[in-house]
């Protein structure tokens, strides 16, 4: 009962205005049970209280009011399914309802000028930082440009990522100086199309725009591509250097303005807080185009009304007038289901028409794609498991990786590779993997020396724990020696004592000698006491002092770790390599410098972009 009463509970209704309709229910009722009234011949010729007893039980009226009360009951079935009563969830794909922004910044050596302090390179690095951690949601791509465009992130739904790159941007990554700011457009919407959306927004960074640019704007404006302008720089200027010497730098707004007004943006200039990007619109994405996104989705309220259809026919059947005992095998029919069909069985049957077994290897990938990237990884395993593809293998490889079965994951990547030996991501994957299980078997097999190390250390601990208390016991002989010496003493009372005559001398020997009685004086049992006591106290600091050495670096005792202790060809084998490391430029923006100068010489060799 409790589980019923919880799914009532979430009972709501898609089509809730459909409901109102319920209200014509009693009326209609109200209407046929009058209609049948008046059509009764009886009521004519005989009184109304005297029906009942004149007309038979069962006859044609009954049977026609139970009709009656059958198409009521589904009509109100209908209504309820029309309004859309809801149970339960299902995961619905997400659909991207922002429009996406590509950046495109000006990376010539303009972007040096110190109008802008400490340079505009630097203010433009902020505040790029500040639209990708504000904006609100939508795709975002980087764009750099200079004599041509580049591009530096692509579209992403990720703008962490993008931000990444923001400290390798400096003018000497690009592969030659110069302002093209109707490549960077053309190149921006470029990347818009590629990634299949029919609306978009450019914002650009620079300090001025030519014919050319704005000529280009309006060809983007006409694509449907809105392109805005946010000015680096003063009207005053500043100098940069150049090869040929240094060069004034100023904004022109006007320029700016009118390549704005010809892409259908905005411009502004360069702010210190966000009332800049707020004005071009970029923080807060206007509605798009749906567009998928990809690996997203969303729970939804599934319509369960289709379940009362059954019950709707199944009222209104008896409205025939015959068959009516065919009814109730249509209506039992009704709610006869099909068994559910597997994924096995269909292909073990090889398929069928809507869902053969390369359709059924293509779901399964992808929902072993899914489970990956929710970090699944059992789930994901066990879809990737039953396909044979090298893409199939691979990605195998990777989520036996992520669980630490690497002898596994190794034996995938290698049936990847057998299938194709070209795969250049399983290859450096597999060589990362193998690194990865030798690591994990050293430390396997250190952990095994620490415990047979530990082993041995406890062994000679109780060792020597058990010689400690043998040698506190031994205070304890010199009273059976002195029983000894008491009958020694008897007999060679009359005999000088020799000091030397004696090879071996104990406690309490000597004492027991000198003294008549053959007992050992009291003072000299309790020094003999306090000394063993003293002996018994300098043993125990020195265990409790070993132990707390052992807690500290968490190894056994006696063990001297070789991390502290570094021999000479060590420490100097560790300065070279530091001294090798600090010869090691810092260049964060060797990457993309790279990455440019071959995307240059591609488009030299091609002809273009």
């Amino acid at each position: 009962m409790s589980a019923l009463w919880a799914a009532l509970a979430q009972l709501h209704f898609l089509r809730p205005w459909w409901l109102l309709a319920l209200l014509l229910v009693p009326l209609l009722a109200w209407r046929l049970r009058a209609r049948a009234r008046r059509r009764s011949g009886w009521r004519e010729a005989v009184d109304a209280h005297l029906l009942p007893h004149l007309l038979e039980p069962g006859g044609s009226a009954t049977g026609g009011a139970w009709t009656q009360r059958l198409a009521l009951l589904g009509l109100l079935l209908a209504l309820l399914a029309l309004a859309g009563p809801s149970l339960r969830k299902q995961p619905q794909p997400l659909w991207q309802s922002r429009q996406p922004l590509v950046v495109a910044l000006d990376l010539s050596r303009a972007a040096l000028a110190r109008d802008l302090p400490p340079t505009r390179l630097a203010q433009a690095r902020a505040k790029l930082a500040s639209l990708l951690r504000e904006r609100a949601g939508g795709q975002v791509a980087l764009v750099a440009f200079a004599e041509d465009a580049y591009t530096v992130a692509p579209l992403t739904d990720d703008a962490g990522n993008v931000a990444l790159f923001l400290d390798a941007l400096a003018p000497d990554v690009m592969p030659a100086d110069g302002q093209r700011i109707d490549r960077a457009i053309a190149w921006s919407q470029r990347l818009l199309q590629q990634a299949g959306f029919p609306r978009g927004d450019i914002l650009l960074l620079t300090d001025h725009a030519d014919a050319a640019a704005i000529a280009m704007a309006a060809k983007a404006a006409a694509a449907g591509y809105r392109v805005s302008a946010l000015g680096l720089g003063t009207a005053q200027g500043g100098v940069f250097e150049t090869p040929t010497g240094l060069v004034q730098a100023r904004l022109d707004a006007p320029s700016l303005r009118a390549l704005a007004t010809s892409g259908g943006g905005g411009y502004r200039a360069l702010a210190a807080d966000a009332a800049d990007l707020h004005a071009l619109g970029v923080l807060e994405p206007r509605q798009a185009d749906g567009a998928a996104a990809r690996g997203a989705a969303v729970a939804q309220w599934q319509d369960d009304g289709a379940w009362l259809l059954p019950l709707v026919l199944a009222c209104f059947l008896p409205l025939f007038r015959r068959g009516n005992a065919l009814v109730l095998l249509l209506a039992g029919a009704l709610w006869l289901q099909p068994p559910p069909a597997r994924a096995q069985d269909a292909g073990s049957r090889g398929g069928t028409l809507w869902q053969r077994a390369d359709q059924l290897a293509h779901a399964r990938l992808q929902a072993g794609i899914a489970a990956y990237r929710t970090k699944d990884y059992p789930r994901a395993i066990e879809e990737f498991s039953g396909l044979t593809g090298a893409d199939a293998q691979y990605n195998l490889g990777n989520a036996l990786a992520q669980a630490g079965r690497y002898d596994e994951a190794l034996a995938a990547y290698d049936r990847a590779l057998r299938q194709r030996p070209d795969m250049a991501d399983a290859r450096y994957n597999r060589a990362q993997v193998e690194a990865a299980r030798r690591q994990q078997q050293q430390q396997q097999q250190q952990q095994q020396n620490q415990q047979q190390q530990q082993q041995q250390q406890q062994q000679q601990d109780q060792q020597k724990q058990q010689q400690d208390q043998q040698k506190q016991q031994q205070p304890q002989q010199p009273q059976q020696q002195d029983q000894a010496q008491q009958q020694n003493g008897q007999q060679s009372a009359e005999q000088p004592a020799s000091p030397g005559g004696r090879q071996e001398q104990q406690p309490g020997q000597q004492d027991a000698q000198q003294s008549a009685g053959g007992q050992p004086p009291p003072d000299a049992q309790q020094d003999g006491r306090e000394q063993a006591q003293a002996d018994a106290a300098q043993r125990q600091r020195m265990q409790e002092a070993l132990h707390k050495r052992q807690g500290q670096r968490g190894q056994p005792q006696g063990e001297v770790s070789g991390s502290v202790r570094e021999t000479p060809e060590q420490r100097e084998r560790r300065l070279a390599n530091e001294a090798w490391l600090q010869r090691v430029p810092d260049d964060p923006g060797a990457l993309l410098r790279a990455r440019f100068q071959l995307e240059a010489r591609r488009r030299r060799e091609g002809g273009g972009p």
